[in-house]
């Protein structure tokens, strides 16, 4: 990275905390380089997986309106659809905020709208098909990373045998392709420190810790797994050994991979602690449902321990979003398959404690909560072929009010009553953001 972005950098992080008292709003788990809601979130984008037979069964951009005492409060009050069926999923705001990218696992598609001209009714503003190619093989674009002036891209696959190896890929915020960095493997670390017997090379989330200059990477699993439906997969012994292992330490700004450390059970989302002294992050391991920190010891080396079981790891809960709150002393855990949601004690990052549940939904998958810790959000599908089958396909929008005692249900829209198809991914967004 140059001098000046690496400048730029640190001029964003540095913005980012003197404005964070104010920020009394927003999401908590979003790129530290964006720039803050302050005051009441005003809408909620979904980004919607079609479901044939379900409107028109396409893939949607959902804004809904969550404004207090609006007359459509907690109702849609946009829908865009994208046409045809992409595997939408995962999608991110670029670092300045202006722009929603957000793709298809399947196509391989990358949709970027405007949220800025009018944040209550976004539009497409460019469609990316060359992935594949631009990458050099990458599939899956999942997880969208906003740093200052381009779009960091975390894959899941590859075009050579639809595996879990994979890459990150980035793009400039006009999306022009800039670079791929392949993740480390057992026959090419790319001088990594390999300190898990497993070293995959697979990709899922990525979220960056800039005053430390370190970038994380978690794992999942590939298209010939996420494209195949739950229960055929769940029989498939071959299948059940295509999962992730590892949780990979970069240079955020070389983007050189230091250290690929073992965290079995297929390590999903991860959320860095937000306090200027919190050197650690959490994430939850899918199929061992159990709860691991990620820290910087006192050596000022990256280490990986489980800290937590979620749920009963027998009865494979399968968690999935999680959510750190800005003050680093709770944490929601998700788990879809018995649509709980679960409130964590991680004032003692080392020894987390669950101290709340209560099931949304017969599935739930992804979960918001405000800077504020007072609001939150829930949508319910995983994977297209992974939701749950007949009257145990809940689909939705759930806000709730945090009391610090329960969550009580605010609105609730049913997705496929609306003919909007399975509600996925969750952003916040504000018109105040882009006025004066």
């Amino acid at each position: 990275m140059s001098n000046h972005r690496k400048h730029l950098s640190f001029l964003c992080a540095m913005l980012f905390f003197a404005q964070a008292p104010a920020a009394l709003a927003d999401e908590t788990c979003q790129s530290p380089y964006m720039p803050k809601i302050t005051g009441q979130e005003e809408f909620v984008y979904v980004w919607t997986l079609g479901a044939e037979g379900v409107g028109d069964g396409s893939d949607k951009l959902v804004t809904v309106d969550v404004r207090p005492g609006s007359e459509t409060y907690g109702k849609v009050v946009a829908a865009l659809s994208v046409g045809g069926r992409n595997e939408a999923h995962h999608g991110g705001f670029s670092a300045d905020r202006r722009y929603f990218w957000a793709g298809g696992l399947d196509s391989n598609k990358i949709f970027i709208f405007d949220v800025h001209s009018n944040a209550a009714e976004p539009t497409l503003h460019k469609t990316i098909d060359s992935f594949v190619k631009d990458s050099g093989g990458a599939v899956g674009p999942h997880t969208f990373y906003g740093l200052p002036g381009r779009m960091m891209i975390s894959a899941l696959s590859n075009d050579k045998d639809h595996g879990g190896r994979t890459a990150l890929v980035e793009y400039s915020d006009e999306g022009a392709y800039i670079a791929t960095h392949w993740m480390p493997t057992a026959e090419e670390p790319r001088g990594a420190l390999l300190e898990s017997p497993v070293v995959d090379g697979y990709g899922y989330d990525v979220r960056a810790l800039i005053r430390k200059n370190v970038m994380l990477t978690s794992s999942f699993t590939g298209w010939s797994n996420y494209m195949m439906d739950f229960g055929k997969m769940l029989q498939d012994e071959e299948a059940m050994k295509r999962f992730g292992q590892t949780v990979v330490q970069w240079d955020l700004h070389t983007r050189q991979p230091k250290k690929v450390m073992h965290v079995p059970g297929a390590p999903l989302e991860i959320r860095f602690a937000w306090g200027p002294k919190n050197n650690y992050a959490f994430t939850s391991a899918a199929l061992t449902s159990q709860l691991w920190l990620i820290y910087e010891d006192d050596k000022g080396e990256w280490q990986a321990e489980a800290v937590a079981d979620i749920g009963d790891p027998a009865k494979i809960p399968l968690p999935v979003d999680i959510s750190i709150s800005a003050d680093d002393q709770s944490l929601w855990v998700n788990t879809f398959l018995d649509g709980t949601t679960r409130l964590f004690d991680i004032s003692d990052p080392r020894a987390p404690k669950q101290v709340y549940q209560k099931q949304i939904a017969k599935q739930v998958n992804m979960v918001s909560q405000s800077w504020d810790g007072k609001r939150l959000y829930f949508t319910s599908s995983l994977l297209a072929n992974w939701d749950k089958k007949g009257a145990d396909n809940d689909q939705f929008l759930k806000g709730y009010t945090w009391n610090g005692k329960e969550l009580v249900e605010d609105f609730a829209i049913d997705f496929t009553k609306e003919g909007l198809g399975r509600a996925h991914i969750m952003r916040f967004g504000s018109s105040k953001l882009y006025s004066g």
